[in-house]
């Protein structure tokens, strides 16, 4: 009988953990950056006052919000995921699994930001847009606005594709490794 090794360390863990401070910080910073605008005044319109007049400032919230869901909370669930895997059912990636792994953390990332991040940029543009000229706007009516969106949804379509394709495949990464039957 050979010695069998336990595994204590989930490395699919730690990297998901690693993109989810990333992606952490990340989002401290982007707060920041409306915060800090909107109080010190570099940034008009104020962001509260996208968000507050709804429409197109929607896109704004929907974007944000799901970044720090998607991107931040879901990117540290991930791990747990990772975790149970490799630790608890002592299945370790290798191979196709390894690789399915890492295109699943890559794309995920990658998809999160594109997506969201021109969802909030779009939103804040657009809605503040809306806003009249007298809190910093330009009047814009919604189809003004929307004519700016518009070319915007390409390629955060793209993004959101980009990320189901990382998750689907980190999907079937996780179901191969628990389904994989260990040699004696």
């Amino acid at each position: 009988m050979g010695k069998e090794v336990m595994v204590t360390k989930s490395v699919w863990s730690s990297r998901f953990i690693i993109a989810a401070i990333a992606q952490g910080l990340l989002a401290t910073l982007l707060t920041a950056y409306f915060v800090l605008g909107q109080t010190f005044g570099f940034l008009v319109p104020a962001f509260s006052r996208v968000i507050a007049a709804g429409g197109a400032g929607m896109w704004f919230t929907v974007g944000y919000l799901s970044y720090l869901i998607v991107g931040v909370v879901s990117m540290a669930v991930t791990a747990l995921f990772y975790q149970h895997i490799e630790v608890t059912l002592q299945k370790p990636y290798k191979g196709i699994t390894n690789i399915l792994a890492w295109i699943h953390l890559i794309l995920m990332n990658v998809g999160v930001v594109g997506a969201t991040w021109l969802m909030v940029y779009g939103g804040y543009i657009a809605g503040g847009g809306m806003l009249p000229a007298a809190v910093g706007g330009k009047g814009w009516d919604a189809g003004k606005a929307h004519e700016f969106l518009a070319p915007l949804v390409p390629p955060i379509t793209i993004f959101i594709a980009i990320l189901a394709i990382g998750v689907l495949l980190g999907g079937l990464g996780y179901v191969m490794s628990w389904l994989r039957k260990e040699r004696k």
